[in-house]
């Protein structure tokens, strides 16, 4: 007898809508499973034994089963998420809890407002379970900070979750929650998907109206879900895009072109077509560092072209432009870490070091720097974009190595930390500048470890990325995978 995490999102939201289960009880259930596997936020679990996995900083429970309590009694709605727990990345702010940030300078912060993608997911019908851990101000693609315990990755605890969404990718792959918004701006979706065997999805610019990118530096930031299953993802992501159903409010003249095929859940479960994909297993940085390619995971990759051949895609092999982005992107990195509001020595200390390196380079660039900088950086978007445009989809790794363990990245030299990063992942922030789709997929497993592949898509093809990865779950089943303790 399956207990209830042990079915999918849309499982769960069938359950829900014929009266099977509550919002109650399911709240219940995760909330149980939290305080039992999760620590509470003090990185023990409330039995002893294995660490906690760290993947919460703030459990708002009595909040919780109040608004369950409150679904439970008006009974099932049209809204999409109705009933389905979730929880907020600790990036985003909730009226009345707390907003760390991953950062000792926020401590103390409690927000009066929420922040739009919040009222989005409590209109699409959700329940908010608490937040979840991200690293300092959500600049590093790895969740070990100074305010909490280190997000573990479920699946080895000893390593950790990637970042900056690494709570929610933690969560959703250990069962505490059916699935997760998170925030991507340069992998922050993708790294702990790939890391914790999630499938993630990078919008395009300019798809999830509350966050879009538009309002980030560079449009590198938007919203998008880590999820099991590609349906659920899908799922996640109509609600984010509209969570009454109907056209999305655009708050912006600018914004990503319509599916064909309309909601994306019924893509997702459809699975259709056939489409042209090239594998790349060169990146940006190469030319900037040693980029090495674990030769597993580059395995992974071709097993995978391999399996879209047999499903009958044409697959072909394409490269990465030349171009200065290292550079570019480095300066437009630093600059976006500026306004993180520390102005004194004080409140300097407080950052972690990659942070405070960040804050200041950023605050060294020139606005004639930066300028050049966006333009450097929209032209490299339209090579790539033009470089990729005779490919519905272009297949690369998502990372380059295997899940770091624990306290790898240099705590102390700042500048060798940015560069571990760019080594562990350097296929993805390439994404979010040139503002494309991309999903990570949870297609095989090495030494016990999930190993992921990305797909990118064209400007607003969402809906092409979930019917190539619908054909290749059904075909390796992945969602049947678990982590110990499950």
């Amino acid at each position: 007898m399956p207990e209830l995490h042990d079915l999918t999102a849309h499982e769960q939201w069938n359950q829900l809508r014929h009266g099977r289960v509550t919002p109650r009880e399911l709240t219940d259930h995760y909330l149980e499973r939290i305080e039992r596997l999760d620590g509470g936020g003090t990185g023990e679990p409330a039995g002893g034994g294995r660490p906690g996995i760290g993947a919460f900083t703030t459990v708002t429970a009595d909040a919780a089963r109040a608004r369950a309590d409150r679904l439970t009694r008006e009974g099932p709605t049209a809204a999409p998420l109705w009933g389905l727990p979730f929880a907020d990345k600790d990036l985003t702010d909730r009226a009345g809890v707390p907003t760390r940030s991953g950062s000792r300078l926020a401590d103390g912060r409690v927000p009066s407002t929420s922040s739009e993608i919040v009222d989005v997911l409590d209109e699409a019908g959700g329940i908010s379970l608490g937040k979840t851990a991200t690293p300092e101000y959500g600049l590093t693609a790895y969740t070990e900070t100074l305010i909490g315990p280190p997000t573990r990755n479920p699946w080895r605890p000893e390593t950790g979750a990637g970042g900056s969404s690494g709570g929610a990718a933690a969560a959703v792959a250990a069962g505490l929650l059916p699935f997760a918004p998170g925030s991507d701006g340069g992998g922050s979706i993708r790294i702990p998907a790939a890391a914790t065997g999630l499938v993630g999805l990078k919008p395009s610019r300019g798809r999830v109206p509350s966050q879009s990118g538009l309002s980030s530096l560079g449009g590198l930031a938007v919203g998008g879900p880590l999820a099991r299953t590609v349906a659920d993802a899908a799922m996640l992501l109509d609600a984010m895009v509209s969570p009454d159903g109907r056209p999305p409010r655009h708050g912006q003249a600018l914004h990503a072109p319509t599916s064909p095929d309309g909601a994306y859940l019924g893509t997702a479960l459809r699975g259709e077509g056939r489409f042209q994909v090239a594998v790349m297993t060169t990146s940006p940085w190469d030319g900037a560092f040693d980029v090495w390619v674990d030769p597993r995971l580059l395995g992974v990759v071709r097993h995978t072209a391999d399996l879209l051949a047999d499903l009958g895609h044409g697959v072909d092999e394409t490269t990465m432009p030349g171009s200065d982005y290292p550079t570019l992107f480095r300066t437009l990195w630093q600059a976006g870490a500026a306004g993180i509001p520390a102005e004194t020595e004080a409140e300097l200390a407080r950052l972690e070091p990659i942070t405070r390196w960040l804050v200041e380079q950023g605050r060294r660039v020139t606005a004639r720097e930066l300028a050049a900088t966006l333009v450097g950086l929209t032209a490299f978007e339209r090579t790539v974009i033009e470089s990729f445009a005779p490919y519905d989809a272009v297949l690369t790794p998502t990372l380059a190595l295997l899940p770091r363990p624990l306290g790898w990245y240099d705590d102390v030299d700042a500048e060798r930390n940015f560069e571990q990063q760019c080594l562990y992942s350097p296929f993805t922030s390439f994404v979010n500048v040139a503002g494309l789709p991309a999903i990570t997929l949870p297609v095989g497993e090495i030494d016990g470890q999930p190993a992921g592949v990305q797909l990118i898509g064209r400007p607003g093809r969402e809906d092409v990325l979930f019917a190539l990865g619908a054909q290749l779950e059904r075909r390796l089943r992945w969602q049947r995978r678990h982590p110990p303790g499950w």
